[in-house]
């Protein structure tokens, strides 16, 4: 017998439980943490630009063409583009959930090659972009001048021309958006000269490409080279312009009368954005935004810390003044969520502790289930490591649930060796190997019994499935360690921990001398009930018809309040952070938006100062796309702890923003808490698409 076995090589049963806890340990430092698992499918992202183009142009010439190539994908669940009078294009493919990312992008590349010839050069030239990357924001990072040195079109020319690229090889992101463009050179004309010179704008534009060049004349001193050369060095005819200067001197014509016609005689040239459809500021000051999205399956916390380190390292580099702030980042909801699931697992252990001494009455006897769990629980982190799983709100949930259940083996074995001995007086070994031989298979049936209860949920399909997969397994995983623990470790430690019980005597007679009165009160009131309990049981068995009415009517109660039971995908909880969409009237300007911004963003600073720490506000793009009637603001709130009243929640603090922006006649607000899983939308509730 397995039992008897490790009774006779106990230091074997401790090698097996240490190996177990050791493996265990190993897996808790190298698992992913998360909120939940990967629910999101995966999906892909195309963008192209299509400089000066109307949405509908872009539609015509951009977006269908892209979207009449992508048929035929395998696994493909849905495709949805965007279009907007910015001239940008964004389709976004979502893919069956287990699909391997990688794979999908690499058939999207071979698919939209096919595309890149049907559309417009200037999007040709402007490059289009395939991304791996989830629907949402996983963090927005914000810069700021402290010093009032730099304005925000810097700001944002810093964000693009010295961080972007840095940012999107971070392993884990998938996408960087930088809300805003880098400087560039503009040429300003003016058509009523243009007129008088009798020029045009092509004119103007090819006399730029033919002098904004970089020409390469050869070397000097190439190879074969002349005997006795003694200098190489490349020959550069031409260089890029950089100066507003050079780029006014540049001559667009020159007259049969030898007089030269310069930009500079048309229009002006200076230095500015390249375009300012996007103007984003923080707390009122000007800033510069990036936005930070996640790739598919990637680890959201050891993402953000990777963000976050590399940016710290790259602050010693900032020009005097710049600071980098955080408006709207999803990660300290999850560290402070598996936190507190930490500490309810803690919890938890230290009450079954508690409540299986006040029934054992024994320390020792208490001592064995104790040592179980441990054992048992990092047993579990180590099948969630070897299936690839994450340390995640589910998976927690599932540890904390089956504390209950795990320590049931442990006491099943302890309690019929205590009763073994009272009533044989055998030793404690003796007894031991006796009462393994009775309840082997009862323990086996309990890990199995408890199996096929929880096992059928991880063969859910969809996404449904991803959430109870993990749990199921979870459960699973432990009822059976503890089964494994129950035949090989507990018996050791019975045999081990236990002291010997004269024939007819109880253990709770070895109880501590302090607490034996204790017991013996309690263990009165618990046969006392225990007696009422059999009476009752007893007449049940008599007067059944009126027992099964009353069970009926039990039965409907419980059915009535489930029925009237909201319902809902995954709880939602306050996740620190709240997000409010600006529509102004089709036609409005970004002057307009703006305005409504800085109302958005006055009532959140003045009216909910005690909950909200900073607000980032964006004008000129939205959820539905770029367009200057559009805006985003983001809402950090305080920290939980200084947040403990109802009216401090982010529910309450969305209601209040919500009744307020109301009144706001010049555009539409919504206020609203991010969703419960992120990858799956912008906000709670459903999304629809009216088709034509």
């Amino acid at each position: 017998m397995l039992s008897k076995f490790f009774l006779n090589r106990p230091v074997f049963a401790w090698v097996i439980a240490i190996g177990i806890m050791v493996l265990g340990g190993l897996a808790i430092y190298n698992l992913p943490i998360a909120q939940y698992p990967p629910i999101a499918p995966p999906s892909i992202a195309v963008e192209a630009y299509y400089p000066g183009a109307s949405a509908e142009t872009v539609e015509n010439s951009v977006t269908q063409i892209i979207e009449q190539k992508m048929t035929g994908l395998d696994d493909l669940l849905y495709l949805s583009g965007t279009s907007d009078s910015a001239g940008f294009s964004r389709i976004e493919l979502t893919f069956k959930p287990g699909t391997d990312p990688n794979i999908a992008w690499t058939r999207v590349q071979n698919k939209l090659q096919l595309a890149l010839s049907g559309l417009p050069e200037a999007v040709q030239k402007a490059g289009v972009t395939v991304n791996k990357s989830t629907r949402n924001y996983l963090m927005i990072i914000g810069l700021i001048s402290e010093d009032g040195s730099m304005d925000g079109n810097d700001l944002r020319d810093y964000a693009q021309s010295n961080l972007e690229k840095i940012l999107a090889r971070i392993p884990g992101v998938g996408e960087v958006q930088v809300f805003g463009t880098q400087y560039a050179m503009r040429i300003w004309l003016n058509p009523e000269k243009l007129i008088a010179y009798n020029l045009t704008i092509e004119d103007i534009v090819s006399v730029l490409k033919a002098y904004n060049m970089e020409v390469s004349a050869g070397q000097f001193g190439g190879t074969p080279a002349v005997k006795g050369q003694r200098l190489n060095a490349s020959i550069i005819v031409q260089n890029l312009l950089k100066t507003p200067e050079e780029f006014g001197n540049i001559p667009v014509r020159i007259n049969s009368d030898g007089s030269i016609i310069r930009i500079k005689d048309v229009g002006r040239a200076e230095l500015g954005s390249e375009s300012y459809d996007i103007q984003s500021f923080y707390n009122g000051k000007p800033s510069g935004a990036i936005a930070i999205r996640l790739a598919p399956g990637a680890n959201a916390l050891e993402t953000a810390d990777r963000v976050k380190s590399k940016l710290k390292e790259m602050s010693s580099y900032f020009p005097k003044g710049m600071k980098v702030v955080y408006p709207y980042d999803t990660t300290p909801f999850v560290k402070v969520a598996i936190y507190e699931v930490v500490k309810t697992l803690i919890e938890a252990v230290i009450l079954v502790f508690l409540v299986m001494y006040i029934f054992l009455g024994n320390i020792r006897a208490t001592l064995i289930p104790t040592i179980a769990v441990p054992v048992v629980l990092l047993g579990t982190f180590a099948v969630l490591g070897m299936f690839g799983f994450t340390i995640n709100m589910l998976t927690m949930f599932a540890m904390v649930l089956a504390i209950g259940l795990l320590v049931d083996d442990a006491i099943v074995v302890v309690e019929n060796v205590e009763r073994i001995m009272a009533e044989e007086g055998l030793s404690p070994k003796e007894a031991t190997a006796k009462s393994m031989e009775q309840i082997t298979s009862a323990l086996i049936g309990i890990g199995l019994v408890l199996s096929a209860v929880f096992g059928p949920m991880a063969f859910f399909p969809g996404s449904t499935g991803v959430i109870y997969r993990q749990f199921s397994i979870t459960i699973i995983s432990a009822m059976m360690l503890s089964v494994v623990v129950a035949l090989i470790l507990t018996p050791v430690l019975c045999a081990s921990l236990l002291k010997p019980v004269q024939k007819g005597h109880d253990s709770t007679e070895n109880a501590f001398f302090l607490f034996k009165s204790f017991f013996r009160w309690f263990d009165k009131i618990f046969y006392w009930v225990r007696d009422r309990y059999v009476k009752i049981v007893g007449q049940s068995l008599t007067k059944k018809t009126r027992y099964i009415f009353a069970y009926l009517i039990i039965v409907g109660i419980v059915g009535f309040l489930f029925m009237r039971m909201p319902t809902a995908y995954l709880p939602d909880e306050d996740q620190g952070i709240l997000l409010c969409q600006i529509n102004a009237p089709t036609g409005a300007t970004l002057e307009q938006t703006m305005a409504v911004a800085d109302e958005v963003k006055s009532y959140f600073l003045e009216k909910e100062k005690n909950a909200v720490e900073s607000c980032m506000t964006i004008s000129g793009i939205g959820y539905s796309g770029r367009a200057q009637n559009n805006g985003l603001v983001f809402v950090k709130l305080k920290d939980w702890d200084l947040r403990l009243s109802p009216e401090l929640k982010a529910k309450a603090v969305a209601m209040r923003a919500m009744m307020a922006f109301s009144k706001i006649r010049t555009a539409r607000v919504f206020a609203f808490p991010p969703p419960a899983v992120l990858e799956l939308g912008n906000a709670r509730g459903i999304d629809f698409q009216l088709l034509d």
